[in-house]
């Protein structure tokens, strides 16, 4: 066989992944009494058949070579948007991600290496987020990193890339894990974050290339992140959102599950605030996860707050209108009502304040705090 650049082990494990009708748990039953994928694929059907877990159907597939996608073929298109598989045994495993009931046999990888043993925490939410749920998830993910811990998530929009660019922000190592083949960005509206996550940490997948996205892979995808995380921090969620799934497994997993608190009148808070009934830990700041996680291991001067402090050298007026531009955004007519103001002055403030850096306008003439 052919294995190009790549090296003849990590094509073994990929070819095993690929055996028709063999899934994680079977292959490692598998492994479990031959030691590695060659030792696999040398034995005798018979005692192929006689491993836990092993159907004769399979065992046959194996011996007779037959996969549910060609190992070569999967090789090359690995290869060709600079990829690579990290099979269960390699020093780049994910630690924790092991320890789960169903591990993925191996992981197709874009990116760099990932490092083993590195301590990580997932990050997700909602894919149309509040600015409020961007801003935190952001905040919390780039004090995460500078702390230096490393961040995962889905790669999806809103609270996911938030946390992914947070992460870079502070300088560390994230890992986005996605339900399609390695070679699909998805959303494509993310295109940009794939590019720097590459750059500065790695997007990986158990999916074989050119799979596309579909509904039922996500909730297989969420296992990962919630497997490599050492706990999980759900920012804004409906109570119908996958992030409770995630949430959900993380538990089954025996990963610590944490919970953003929202607006009570935000449906976007539902889920976050459900979690919390259920006993998730409430997070108004870093140190809340970090020392969940690490006990003795933090104290209140390690890392910053991620909560900002009220820009110096802004006029009594501007202190005022900063004071009332919570993390919710105001229209401007709201803020006109409550400070009484002219709304063409009130005006002319807020653009000073936005070219300072102090506020931001969204869309429908809404402002909040940059």
């Amino acid at each position: 066989m052919d294995v190009s650049s790549y090296t003849e082990v990590a094509f073994h494990w990929l070819a095993l992944y690929l055996v028709q009708g063999l899934g994680n748990v079977g292959a490692h039953c598998l492994l479990k009494a031959f030691g590695d994928p060659v030792r696999i694929f040398e034995a005798p059907l018979a005692d192929l058949a006689n491993v836990d877990g092993i159907t004769e159907s399979v065992a046959h597939n194996i011996v007779e070579r037959k996969f549910a996608l060609d190992p070569e073929e999967e090789m090359e298109r690995i290869g060709k948007v600079g990829g690579r598989v990290i099979p269960f045994e390699s020093p780049e495993y994910p630690c924790l991600l092991k320890e789960i009931h169903d591990p993925p046999l191996i992981l197709y990888a874009r990116g760099r290496s990932i490092p083993g043993d590195h301590t990580f925490i997932a990050i997700v939410g909602s894919r149309n987020p509040t600015h409020y749920g961007r801003k935190v998830a952001a905040e919390l993910a780039r004090d995460i990193a500078g702390a230096g811990f490393g961040v995962v998530s889905g790669m999806a929009r809103g609270i996911d890339g938030a946390a992914h660019w947070g992460c870079l922000k502070g300088k560390g190592f994230t890992v986005g894990v996605v339900g399609t083949g390695l070679d699909i960005i998805y959303p494509s509206v993310n295109k940009k974050l794939f590019e720097e996550v590459w750059g500065q940490g790695a997007v990986v997948s158990e999916f074989p290339m050119r799979t596309p996205p579909e509904p039922r892979h996500f909730p297989i995808r969420n296992r990962i992140i919630s497997g490599i995380a050492r706990g999980v921090v759900v920012v804004e969620a409906t109570r119908k959102s996958g992030s409770l799934i995630t949430a959900s497994q993380a538990l089954d997993q025996g990963r610590e599950v944490f919970a953003v608190p929202g607006s009570v009148f935000s449906p976007k808070s539902g889920g976050t605030h459900y979690l919390i009934k259920q006993g998730a830990k409430l997070v108004e700041r870093t140190q809340d996860v970090l020392e969940e996680i690490y006990p003795a291991g933090f104290s209140s001067t390690d890392i910053g707050n991620g909560q900002s402090e009220p820009p110096p050298e802004m006029s009594e007026l501007e202190e005022k209108i900063y004071d009332l531009l919570a993390d919710y955004p105001k229209h401007i007519d709201e803020l006109v009502r409550e400070l009484d103001l002219d709304p063409g002055e009130l005006s002319g403030i807020l653009l000073n304040m936005e070219l300072c850096g102090l506020v931001k306008q969204l869309p429908g003439r809404m402002f909040v705090r940059s």
